[in-house]
């Protein structure tokens, strides 16, 4: 492969957050219920992405606390980076993957459901910011690895045990 042909790729851990622009694209792994949120402008070819681990921060322990970690945190500070480095906020979209129900529980305990409530939380805070969720690949019980495109605004997703798909 030539040097030129190799692509930049921001690689966001879990409970962080990073923006980039294209011709890079950004990545994260190790998605079981964890949410990852891309948020991005096409016409601006930038986009974010968050590694949601909790739906609230409420839910903290101490005086700081990781922004990146809490859907009601993550998704507000991702809007402000991208406005930062340039995006229309009118123009932004989102799209989903993650929260899945990694293991099962006999006594529907709702506090064990975090897959289902980091989703869910995710989507509460870009209802309230008015950015649309264009698709979305949530739930079941497999982990994943996504890696977006902000020049074709495509989401690619690898899920354990079941392939690869382009949302």
């Amino acid at each position: 492969m030539a040097a030129a042909e190799i692509s930049n790729i921001i690689k966001v851990g879990i409970a962080d957050m990073n923006i980039v622009k294209s011709p890079g694209f950004i990545r994260t792994s190790g998605l079981g219920s964890c949410v990852g949120v891309v948020i991005y402008d096409l016409n601006k070819e930038i986009a974010g992405l968050a590694h949601v681990m909790l739906p609230d921060s409420s839910l903290s322990k101490g005086e700081s606390i990781n922004k990146a970690k809490y859907a009601d945190t993550a998704v507000p500070e991702l809007l402000e980076l991208l406005k930062q480095a340039g995006a229309c906020p009118a123009l932004l979209k989102a799209k989903l993957a993650g929260g899945a129900q990694m293991f099962q529980f006999s006594n529907g305990n709702e506090l064990l459901r975090i897959g289902p409530r980091n989703v869910e939380a995710v989507k509460q805070q870009l209802e309230r910011l008015q950015i649309p969720v264009l698709s979305e690949d949530t739930g079941g019980n497999s982990g994943r690895t996504i890696e977006f495109d902000p020049k074709q605004g495509i989401l690619n997703i690898r899920t354990v045990n079941k392939g690869v798909m382009d949302i």
